[in-house]
Order: structure tokens, then C-alpha cells, then sequence
């Protein structure tokens, strides 16, 4: 069995929320051509080409049936955050895509589980949204970006979203959006290749010298693209908490070490040795399978690294990595 921790979704039409709400910057879905479309900014400035498994959860069931997958965990796609927007226009958008993906989920229980969006923006309309999500639409938790405006995720003023989730035992999933030094990274797409790892190690980071995980015990995060450029970079952040704790050990106490196996990472790496390493370095007990389904940086055929022969894993890791793991971080399974 294949669970897949990283796949995005998107409703075939998005509303015009430019005039809805009467200032600009959104996301648009242009229908260009049968099965395909354009995600376009409202200012005309192309985002994406898309085909029609971002939307269609019949597309989408077709190609799980192609490569193995059981089951994908759903969430919408980062650039939809909206996070720069008014707080309530963030509650509407956040709403209209949290119903569409229930829905979705509803009609391939089997097939699906949620993750919601939340208006991040405002912590009182985040937490609502959340308890919605969890309560009525019946998801397994929420997908955030790796920072929020001008937030990273150890400013206090988010820390009661967490709070909220860890309280309603509900998942959560970071992934890396508006990359850090995007203004100098116009070329060669590196943004998605340099700037994408960082905002996953800044996030990671940042709930740990952020206290997060030491007051919340219990949440249960996992972040994309196994855990960014943290894994690699963890020597030289553990030697700057040693060498400069009076910068470092602000608000918590412990080595970043300390945390490494509290929080899981999706198995998104791409290589054989970068696999390994996280595996001797959290453990399978907090890899899971992920593959950032339907873009063209995720794993097109999922679980072909974890299952390569190469690596030598055993059937018991192989089995956490590929879906026993997932299931633990939905809190779907204790073990």
C-alpha cells in the first residue's frame, strides 16, 4: 500500500475575486484548451500550466491506479495561501477551497483524505477555520506555508493555531511558499530549486528556536520536500545554538538535536543518498511518502526511490515509509 502525504488540488473554476473583493493579486484558472489550463495572476502574468488531474479527483484516480498509490492526502496549492490578502477576503477564499476539497474527499472516501487552508493572517479566523475543517468537513488537519508575510512560524501570534491543532489532534503539513530572495533568483527557475529548501529549513528552524514543539508536545507537524535544506545544514545549526546561545537559546532552552524525530518529512529528495541520510538521521518512524503530485519537481512514479534495490531498505522500513508512517502522522494509527 501507497499513501501519499504531498498531492495539491485545485477546483476547475475559481471565482474572480479580484472583483469580488475589489483589489488585485489572486489566482485564475484560463481554460485554454480541453483537459488543460493556465493558472494566471489577475494582473495577466502567467503562473503555471496545468492539466486537468489538478482538479478532476476521476484524473486523479486514474493515474493512482496507474502507480500503486492507495490513498492521497489532498491540499490545495501554496500560491492560493492568500495570506497577503484582507483577513476576511483570506476566511472566504479559504472557505470556498476547503469545501471544494471535502467535497472531493467525500466523493472518493476511500481514495482521499483532507488537508485545509487557513487565513493565517488573522489568528482568531485561522483558529474557527481550523476547528471547521477538523469538526464539520472531517479533515485530517490543515496545509501552511513556511512563513507568513512578514511571520515566521515562531511568531507568537501563530502559536495559538498550534495550540488549536495540537487540542484537536489535527495534522499539519508545511510547505514552502514565496521563497526568501526571490528578487535575485529570476533566472534558471531557482526559486523552486534553491530558494524552496531554504523556507523549509527556516521553517523548521523556527518552530524550534521558536519553542513550538517544546510546548506542544503532541503536535504532529510534517514538512515537504524531506525537510529542505535542514537535514544537510543541521551540523552548522546545532554548532551556532552551541557557539551563540545568547542568539540562539532566546526562547528555548534545547539543541535543535534535541527535536530530530519529533516531526516528520515527506521522502520528496530525489536521490538515493539524500534518502538514506534522512532515513539515519530521523528515522522511518518520521518519513513518509511524498511526491508534490501533479508538478513536474515531484516523483512521477511514487515510491520508486524508497523501493529502489539499490538502497537496500528492509520490507518493515520500506512499509513505514510507504504508508505506515503517514498514517501515524494523520493520527490514524498509533504505531
Amino acid at each position: 500500500m501507497k499513501i501519499d502525504i504531498h498531492t495539491h488540488l485545485l477546483p476547475e473554476n475559481l471565482p474572480d475575486w479580484k472583483s469580488e473583493f475589489g483589489y488585485g493579486g489572486f489566482i485564475r484558472l484560463e481554460h485554454h484548451k480541453p483537459c488543460c489550463a493556465r493558472m494566471m495572476r489577475d494582473d495577466g502574468k502567467f503562473f503555471r500550466e496545468v492539466e486537468e488531474n489538478l482538479w478532476s479527483g476521476a484524473a486523479r484516480v486514474k493515474d493512482m491506479e496507474q502507480t500503486g498509490v492507495a490513498k492521497q492526502v489532498l491540499s490545495t496549492v501554496p500560491v492560493m495561501f492568500n495570506y497577503w490578502a484582507k483577513p476576511k477576503d483570506g476566511l472566504n477564499s479559504s472557505r470556498f477551497l476547503n469545501d471544494h476539497l471535502a467535497e472531493v474527499v467525500a466523493q472518493n472516501p476511500d481514495r482521499f483524505y483532507g488537508l485545509g487552508t487557513l487565513p493565517l493572517q488573522d489568528t482568531d479566523m485561522a483558529c474557527a477555520e481550523l476547528v471547521r475543517c477538523v469538526k464539520e468537513l472531517g479533515m485530517q488537519g490543515v496545509q501552511i506555508g513556511s512563513h507568513v508575510e512578514d511571520m515566521n512560524l515562531s511568531d507568537e501570534r501563530l502559536f495559538p493555531v498550534f495550540a488549536e491543532a495540537e487540542k484537536l489532534e489535527a495534522a499539519i503539513f508545511v510547505h514552502p511558499w514565496d521563497m526568501m530572495g526571490e528578487a535575485r533568483m529570476t533566472k534558471y527557475w531557482l526559486p523552486w530549486l534553491v530558494g524552496m529548501p531554504a523556507e523549509v529549513s527556516l521553517a523548521i528552524s523556527s518552530m524550534i528556536f521558536g519553542g513550538v514543539f517544546e510546548r506542544l508536545p503532541k503536535l504532529r507537524v510534517a514538512f515537504a520536500h524531506g525537510g529542505g535544506a535542514f537535514p544537510f545544514t543541521l551540523g552548522r545549526i546545532e554548532h551556532g545554538f552551541e557557539a551563540r546561545p545568547d542568539l540562539c537559546a532566546v526562547d528555548n532552552p534545547h539543541p535543535p538535536s534535541h527535536y530530530v524525530g519529533k516531526f516528520f518529512v515527506d521522502s520528496l529528495v530525489h536521490d538515493g543518498r539524500a534518502l538514506k541520510y534522512i532515513l539515519d538521521l530521523f528515522g522511518p518512524d518520521c518519513i513518509c511518502l511524498g511526491t508534490d503530485y501533479p508538478f513536474p519537481l515531484g516523483e512521477a512514479e511514487p515510491g520508486k526511490l524508497i523501493e529502489d534495490s539499490r538502497l537496500a531498505l528492509s520490507q518493515p522500513v520500506k512499509d513505514k515509509l510507504l504508508y505506515g508512517t503517514a498514517l501515524k502522522w494523520l493520527g490514524l494509527e498509533s504505531n
